[in-house]
């Protein structure tokens, strides 16, 4: 090896020992780069389809790869620093002042691989930006965006980039964070003079026939959910509230559904009451209206 850098040292012009240090750091880097090349085609081999495992393979041995890189990096080039801890102080001080928002969000990139307060493919909301979460990075994760002009919190088609800092400073969301179900309530605004009981009665019917199995799943769910946060439910089957409101009596649904199927448990919801309502004729959606009295 002496020859090699010697031959470095010819060709480049740098010193014996600094031509060391790179050979090493290379081959440091290479064997680090091998290492996680072979535990990727590992876990490749095993046929693993859960696309959420994979990607966390990928960025674990990629993080891991790097702390191990810089330590190395740490040991060959300031092996010799007489005062190591001083020089770090005031290095680390100057970067503070300089870097305050990267080492904010590399410190919100170390809370959240540590807390997981969300993971890939979670849908959140943190601040006014929604959407499900397509990747992380030490600097910000990505949210493929729903909601805004999209009703029922479908996608709209665009990828926001939202720094890690943004964890200790606005209100995170998760969606499926407690039990993985959402409450959901449909409206349904029916005139004074309907039968409402016998409405009431149908949109019940209606909602047990799309939310009871759900119901059953999320008993399950909320069982698990417990044994981390204090979550309880005493009722988890779908109801009809009643209410009055200015154009008629007001017959709200409320039941259970998963936040991604919102918009077509709605729709599949409310073709079945169009079609019950259609077949009654003491049962007709109220609208607004204006009554007009004449005297005289």
């Amino acid at each position: 090896m002496d020859e090699f850098y010697q031959f470095m040292t010819k060709y480049t012009g740098i010193s014996t020992v600094t031509a060391r240090k790179v050979f090493i750091s290379i081959a440091v880097a290479a064997a680090i780069y091998l290492i996680r090349m072979f535990i990727l085609r590992m876990v490749r081999m095993r046929k693993t389809d859960d696309i959420r495992l994979r990607y966390r393979w990928r960025k674990t041995t990629l993080y891991v790869g790097i702390v191990f890189f810089g330590f190395a990096l740490w040991r060959v080039w300031l092996d010799n620093v007489v005062n190591i801890t001083t020089y770090l102080g005031l290095l680390s001080a100057g970067l503070a002042v300089a870097l305050k928002e990267p080492i904010e969000n590399m410190a919100g990139w170390a809370f959240i691989l540590l807390k997981r307060p969300f993971d890939v493919g979670d849908r959140i909301q943190i601040g006014k930006s929604k959407g499900d979460v397509i990747d992380q990075g030490v600097f910000c994760f990505t949210l493929m965006e729903v909601g805004e002009w999209v009703d029922a919190e479908q996608s709209t088609g665009r990828v926001l980039h939202v720094p890690n800092g943004s964890v200790f400073n606005e209100t995170l969301a998760n969606y499926g964070a407690g039990f993985q179900y959402i409450w959901h309530e449909i409206p349904v605004l029916i005139t004074f003079e309907s039968d409402w009981r016998k409405a009431e009665k149908s949109l019940l019917e209606i909602a047990e026939r799309h939310g009871a199995e759900l119901s059953e799943k999320a008993a399950d769910k909320v069982r698990d959910a417990a044994r981390k946060y204090m979550i309880f439910y005493q009722k988890l089957t779908p109801t009809v509230y009643t209410t009055v409101k200015d154009s008629g009596v007001l017959l709200t649904i409320r039941l259970l559904c998963e936040p991604r199927k919102r918009r077509n448990t709605e729709q599949s919801i409310w073709r079945d009451i169009l079609d019950t309502f259609e077949k009654e004729k003491k049962i007709n959606l109220a609208y607004n209206t204006m009554r007009i009295y004449k005297s005289g």
